[in-house]
């Protein structure tokens, strides 16, 4: 079973070796059948092991017994044209698969190596080997690191770009028994097998907590497991059970919640995640696909909007009237508080212990800064588009849509948006790349004009009068101002070389 990364569809390949493509909300819409490698051994000569959608969510890759991986082009809509669009043959049968990035289908053999496919060129390359077969494969949040579980219990780490982590590669631990059930959580690695137990390993494989279930009769082996999108919940499935585990933050440990039992659901083979966090998805060795609601709490705002925290750090604000939808998630892990929707019911606040969520829903831009404890005293105001402007304790702070740190901060003790102006690249200018300006009052009498992209003043213009409007024009080199007398002035940036000049 697959969600695409767009959480448009979702995918499920039966005994029949038949792919069936359904809707978010559990609808089925297509299908398409695989193939063998060589027809002439006939439809019942393999299975398929493995399944994952590209990050685009128009293909699917599937890994199949008879040492071969088909990557399938199934296109935006519905009833689209199935058709194959590349084939990577292998010299032994294909275990598992991973897709992290755009041109890179990760995958698993049984002769123990791990390999790298490149849909653009059409050609593989090894990237490990080792002496076991590769029963497991897991990716970190980012997506930029991975984890490759073997039958000799060995479990190797592998990174793409370690982010800064400095964290090794190679050879990580060795599990007491197959890591079938191996995930990569937010801040810790977990692993189940058949010995019942879920271990919990830290950053360099040495073991931080043990969930032991070997003296209960009812556990069985655990077969599979899942992580959150977030990475701060993961679910292990066994017999008519699915075992939850949450990252508790504070306490910088794995708390266990109630199981979910269900009787006559027999072995769990397959879980699947949605993207947003919304789905879990439960496949059985008898053919059944079970689709649970996964959420700490929802709640309806002003009556116009839904708010699902399906975890700590993530929350999916859904418009009732439009049915849009946008995930708000804390990068780094934090917990969400309350999410409030303000600016005409356009933009988005949440606050968590370090930082500030923004956001555009109309164009779906996020951003989240470092915001340290400040009470909850700021006001916002939200009459420009691009840019969100915060007040708190006489300081005034930027923060552009999209972008994760702030734009700017300045002194000031006029709250006034008619007092400040913002222009961001709202006009294209020959030989200026990014054009970004400020204009401020320092007092009542005296205006700043500040570069936010270069970080420093541009000039002040001091004033004989109290100033009670003021504006930059769209490419931010003139300034009109207007005074308490009504008197309307303009202000230029002149020329390089040039004196400024008044009108």
């Amino acid at each position: 079973m697959a969600w695409s990364p767009n959480n448009s569809k979702f995918a499920v390949c039966t005994v029949d070796r038949v792919v069936l493509l359904y809707d978010e909300q559990g609808e089925r819409r297509d299908k398409f059948s695989t193939k063998p490698m060589d027809p002439k051994y006939g439809k019942q000569s393999y299975v398929v092991n493995d399944m994952v959608f590209s990050p685009d969510s128009t293909k699917i890759a599937i890994g199949q017994s008879d040492n071969i991986i088909y990557v399938y082009r199934i296109g935006e809509d519905w009833g689209d044209k199935k058709a194959i669009c590349n084939k990577f043959v292998q010299t032994s049968a294909v275990t598992r698969l991973l897709w992290p990035a755009e041109n890179a289908v990760v995958y698993g053999l049984v002769d123990g190596k791990v390999r790298l496919a490149n849909i653009q060129t059409n050609k593989s390359s090894t990237i490990y080997a080792t002496e076991s077969c590769v029963v497991s494969l897991a990716c970190n949040v980012s997506g930029k690191g991975l984890l490759s579980g073997h039958a000799d219990g060995t479990i190797v780490r592998y990174f793409f770009d370690d982010e800064g982590s400095g964290e090794s590669q190679g050879k990580l631990l060795t599990h007491p028994c197959p890591p079938y059930a191996l995930v990569w959580g937010a801040n810790s690695i977990m692993v189940g097998g058949c010995d019942k137990k879920v271990v919990v390993y830290g950053r360099e494989g040495h073991v931080l907590q043990n969930f032991d279930y070997s003296r209960d009769r009812s556990e069985r082996e655990f077969t599979v497991g899942v992580s959150s999108p977030s990475g701060q919940s993961v679910v292990f499935g066994s017999f008519d059970r699915l075992r939850v585990f949450n990252w508790a933050l504070r306490r910088g440990m794995w708390d266990e919640a109630k199981p979910k039992e269900i009787s006559n659901l027999y072995t769990i083979t397959s879980l699947a995640w949605k993207r947003d966090g919304s789905r879990l998805c439960a496949g059985t060795l008898c053919g059944g696909v079970e689709l649970f609601d996964c959420c700490l709490r929802r709640t309806i705002y002003k009556n116009k909007f839904e708010m699902t925290y399906v975890g700590l750090s993530q929350v999916i604000v859904r418009n009732l009237s439009t049915r849009t939808r946008v995930v708000l998630k804390s990068y780094y892990g934090y917990e969400i508080e309350e999410v409030k929707i303000m600016g005409r019911d356009r933009y988005l606040v949440a606050h968590t212990s370090d930082t500030l969520l923004l956001g555009d829903l109309l164009n779906n831009k996020l951003s989240e800064v470092p915001w340290p404890g400040s009470g909850g005293n700021e006001k916002f105001f939200f009459e420009n588009e691009t840019v969100c402007m915060i007040f708190n304790a006489g300081e005034l702070s930027l923060v552009e849509y999209s972008n994760n740190e702030i734009l700017g901060s300045v002194r000031t003790e006029f709250m006034n948006p008619h007092l400040i102006s913002v222009r961001l690249n709202e006009r294209k200018q020959r030989g200026v790349e990014n054009n970004k300006k400020l204009a401020y009052l320092i007092d009542i009498k005296t205006i700043a004009i500040v570069d936010l992209a270069a970080g420093y003043n541009l000039g002040t213009i001091s004033h004989d009068s109290k100033i009670d409007w003021l504006e930059l024009n769209e490419t931010g080199r003139k300034l009109l101002f207007r005074d308490k007398k009504l008197r309307v002035r303009t202000k230029a940036q002149p020329p390089e070389g040039q004196k400024e000049g008044k009108q």
